[in-house]
């Protein structure tokens, strides 16, 4: 049997995060904590990471139904996924926590990635900046050994996110390089598709979300005539249901699609977009959401499950300043979980 407890926590960015959105300097966030009622040194932990910008669920009353969702899987001791499936942050925190719960253990998985045997290929993440902040984090996650580079676009001049994409490309070709690049929505579809032929001459792999999400018909206009893979990540947001799923699949018909638990109805709805791409031929990869290492620990050991090779969208807990300390490092472009490593216990969250 099993209590939870609800942790409010505040994480601190080391420096602004830029996105076309706007800029986060804090993430609000809440740790579910399920105690053991008869052996105190028993416990499991998830992360409740909603963006207050994103996140379909997140709104004044957050907390209020967290504690609600909370207080019937106390009583039903079990994590109720159709219940939740509309409130995916919440699933993420309560599924991950019961898992860790479950297992008696930090490694969630069995994989050689929770036993330390094996690397996570992830890439080089680029946020938004000026242009010489930009040059400066793309020069020093070169010098790193990335080899997928992501950069995130639309907050400075598009001819000048060229020019950084032509400084890498005039130093590395594709085959040395991936790159990546993340429009958050912020193009014009009057002027998407042209965008999209200029950053091709470029051999970028794929470009995520170019238009505002909720425009179907014109986002499977452009996943038609792409001269560059698309990968939905926004338009993922809201669809809960798998025939909601599938149909927003079979009508935009996307290059790829980018998975986020906290994003995209926890591991168990993250799943179910990755069995419908399946069928339909369609790529992914998954990516975290700015989760603290609990979060992200959840979400990469689920990913060492998955079988795939191509590098992951996977952050490194090295945005914050007051981040959970967890084993988990960057060994040149691969995120490594130390089994042996120190992991949290019930003191580092008796606050």
């Amino acid at each position: 049997m099993f209590s939870i407890k609800i942790i409010p926590y505040t994480l601190l960015f080391k420096q602004p995060a830029g996105t076309s959105r706007g800029i986060y300097r804090e993430h609000r966030i809440w740790y579910v904590l399920f105690l053991d009622k008869e052996d105190n040194t028993h416990f499991g932990i998830g992360e409740c990471a909603p963006l207050h910008d994103l996140n379909c669920e997140y709104d004044d009353g957050y907390a209020d139904r967290l504690a609600a969702f909370c207080r019937i899987t106390e009583k039903c001791q079990q994590v109720d996924f159709g219940l939740l499936r509309d409130h995916p942050s919440i699933l993420f925190g309560l599924e991950t926590a019961f898992r860790h719960y479950q297992q008696r253990s930090w490694q969630l998985w069995d994989t050689p990635f929770s036993k330390g045997e094996e690397g996570i290929p992830i890439n080089g993440l680029i946020w938004m900046g000026d242009f010489s902040e930009m040059r400066q984090r793309i020069e020093s996650i070169l010098e790193r050994g990335f080899r997928c580079v992501k950069l995130k676009i639309g907050a400075i001049d598009f001819e000048k996110e060229i020019e950084l994409l032509r400084l890498i490309r005039r130093h590395y070709s594709a085959k040395e390089i991936e790159l990546r690049v993340d429009a958050n929505g912020g193009f014009d579809k009057s002027e998407a598709l042209e965008k999209l032929h200029r950053l091709a001459e470029l051999d970028i792999h794929s470009i995520e979300q170019p238009i505002r999400a909720g425009d179907w018909e014109e986002m499977a206009r452009l996943c038609k005539h792409t001269p560059l893979p698309i990968a939905l990540d926004e338009e993922l947001i809201g669809i809960h249901k798998p025939i909601e799923k599938k149909k927003l699949l079979e009508t935009i018909l996307p290059q790829y699609i980018i998975l986020k638990p906290t994003l995209h109805g926890g591991i168990s709805g993250s799943t179910e977009w990755i069995s419908l791409a399946n069928e339909l031929d369609i790529g992914w990869w998954v990516t975290s959401a700015l989760e603290s290492n609990i979060g992200l620990n959840s979400i990469a050991q689920w990913c060492a499950t998955l079988g795939n090779s191509m590098p992951q969208g996977l952050g490194t807990g090295s945005l914050y300043v007051n981040n959970i300390s967890l084993p988990l490092e960057i060994r040149i472009d691969q995120l490594w979980l130390n089994p042996t490593g120190n992991f949290p216990d019930l003191h580092d969250f008796s606050a």
